[in-house]
Parts: C-alpha cells; sequence; structure tokens
C-alpha cells in the first residue's frame, strides 16, 4: 500500500470538508432562492449560476476521493503520473473553492435573494 503523509491526507481531507461544506451551503442557497421567489425570469440566472457552482465543486470532490482511494491500492509506492495528477486536482479543488466561495458571496448579495 503506498502512503501519502500525514501532511498531504490533511490537506485532501480538509479540502474535501470545504467542498462539502460548501455543496451544502449552495444547495441551501438554492432551495432557499426557489421557495422565496421561485423560478422566474429575474432568479433563473441565479439557480442556474448554483447548478454551475454545484457542478463545479462535484467534480474535483470526486477526483479528490477515488486518487486518494487509488494511490492507497498501490504498493509500494504510487506512479508519479498520478502523484502529480493529485496536486493537480488539488490545486484546481482551491481554485474551484475561491471562485465558489465568491460567487455564492455575490447571489446573496443582490436584490433577489437575501439569506
Amino acid at each position: 500500500m503506498a502512503k501519502l503523509s500525514p501532511e498531504s491526507l490533511t490537506k485532501i481531507f480538509s479540502l474535501q470538508r470545504r467542498l462539502i461544506e460548501l455543496i451544502a451551503e449552495i444547495k441551501i442557497t438554492e432551495f432557499n432562492l426557489f421557495e422565496q421567489y421561485g423560478e422566474t425570469e429575474e432568479t433563473l440566472p441565479e439557480l442556474e449560476q448554483m447548478q454551475n457552482c454545484l457542478e463545479r465543486l462535484t467534480n474535483p470532490y470526486s477526483r479528490l476521493y477515488t486518487l486518494t482511494l487509488r494511490i492507497a491500492e498501490y504498493y509500494p509506492i504510487a506512479p508519479s503520473a498520478i502523484l502529480e495528477l493529485l496536486d493537480e486536482t488539488i490545486e484546481q479543488a482551491e481554485i474551484s473553492v475561491d471562485v465558489v466561495e465568491a460567487s455564492l458571496s455575490e447571489t446573496k448579495k443582490t436584490g433577489v435573494y437575501h439569506d
């Protein structure tokens, strides 16, 4: 079994937690927006944006899970290509989190939706 360093695992699990918490926040925001205003011409862009944000976070969450599992299954060490892919996935996930947090904040600031 290939092992990741404790620091790497902490980073991965912390990032997965941020991703899942944001996914939940997006679904809550989407639900509240829909419940308060319905699907109108005015809310449609925000509802679509929430769906885009959801996809933007779901993909890296799944990749992190899959790559971490695959690395654990390698023996004695994981190939450098898969470790590089993990590093790229972490970097992309961190960027996605930042972008989605900004988008979510902007949606909540608009006149259409208030938390």
